[in-house]
């Protein structure tokens, strides 16, 4: 296992978009789609304070948080990373995207980023993800990136787990 922190924070890259240090100057950028313990952020002064206990979550090595930035423009587009379960060497992985930004292949390429970077430099053998089943954009994604459900709670909440063969 390799859990955070890092000496450098990591970036991971392909194509379309760079995963990435989420820096004070991305706050404005992000209100809408800063979350912190299922809590969405108001303002930015709100944002701000969820990201600091994001980064001391990361500087505790319990996750690891990006910006999605799409390579053409250099915009942040979203959020992706790890928030539970890295210390038994799982994940949960977790992603929020603009809404602006949505079905233009911006989360599925964020995600397999995350995927093999929890994979290979982590070495997660459990790596999960949870949504609502309404939802039905992210199940077809979570599904199309290989999780299988494992579980159809009260809540309206589904949970998926990636199964070892998949990206």
């Amino acid at each position: 296992m390799n859990l955070p922190p890092y000496s450098i924070f990591p970036s991971v890259t392909d194509e379309k978009v760079l995963l990435r240090q989420i820096t004070p100057a991305d706050t404005p950028y992000i209100v809408e789609i800063s979350f912190y313990d299922a809590v969405q952020a108001a303002t930015v002064s709100e944002a701000s304070e969820m990201q600091d206990k994001i980064d001391r979550d990361y500087l505790e090595g319990n996750s690891i948080h990006w910006g999605i930035t799409d390579k053409l423009s250099g915009k942040i587009v979203g959020t992706c990373g790890y928030y539970r379960g890295l210390r038994k060497g799982e994940g949960e992985l977790g992603c929020v995207l603009l809404p602006q930004y949505r079905n233009q292949g911006y989360m599925a390429a964020a995600m397999v980023l995350a995927i093999q970077f929890g994979r290979h430099n982590i070495g997660l053998s459990r790596i999960w993800a949870g949504t609502n089943r309404d939802n039905a954009a992210a199940v077809r994604l979570i599904e199309k990136l290989g999780f299988i459900k494992v579980a159809d709670k009260e809540d309206g909440e589904v949970e998926y787990e990636l199964m070892q063969q998949a990206r």
